[in-house]
């Protein structure tokens, strides 16, 4: 599945905006995005960075990916997904991003394939209470933010941290690497998107 485009992604911005009966003015206020960046999402005008798109999704409290694909329904556990052909370079240079599963009520989870470019650095701001992120390296190192001090992570090391936190990720080497994030949620609330309430382990 190719990724979607940002009129789509604006779309979905706009109907989920509209399920909850919330004017610009009211998302901005919730999201921390500002009224004019909202409507230029919204218009497809405007290709949002992961951060931006990180603090829609915590106002709103939903999964990211609901602004990243379309609802669909759920079918059998067997799923296959090629990140070949689902990576993208957001609107912030030097990432590459593959959702490989996207968030289901059954499992809680989303999990994604993320390339960091050399001297990449991007600090998260908190995600939604309970929201707990996994790391493993696959290739290279990366240094991870979390509770206000870097640690370093090589290839095959693997770290669990609260990502309702300010938390960030950064590449000080001279070549590219690659991560797993699998990002559980704790709590989605009900009715937001077709997704029913869900209390994780």
């Amino acid at each position: 599945m190719k990724s979607i485009s940002p009129v789509e992604t604006g779309k979905l911005l706009k109907s989920i905006r509209h399920e909850l009966g919330w004017s610009l003015d009211q998302t901005a206020k919730q999201t921390g995005v500002s009224k004019a960046m909202l409507g230029q999402i919204e218009r497809g005008e405007s290709t949002p960075t992961v951060a931006t798109l990180w603090k829609i999704a915590t106002g709103l409290r939903v999964p990211m990916t609901t602004l990243l694909e379309p609802d669909r329904e759920e079918g059998g556990v067997l799923l296959l997904r090629d990140a070949r052909s689902l990576r993208v370079r957001p609107s912030q240079e030097g990432m590459q991003r593959a959702l490989l599963f996207p968030y289901e009520a059954r499992f809680g989870f989303e999990l994604y394939e993320l390339t960091f470019a050399p001297d990449f650095e991007s600090i998260s701001e908190p995600h939604d209470i309970g929201v707990v992120e996994h790391v493993t390296v696959l290739h290279g190192e990366v240094e991870l933010l979390v509770e206000e001090d870097w640690r370093l992570l090589k290839e095959g090391q693997s770290l669990r941290f609260p990502a309702d936190r300010r938390h960030g990720y950064r590449n000080r080497t001279q070549g590219e690497a690659v991560v797993m994030d699998l990002i559980h949620y704790r709590f989605i609330p009900q009715n937001v998107a077709g997704r029913e309430t869900q209390e994780g382990s």
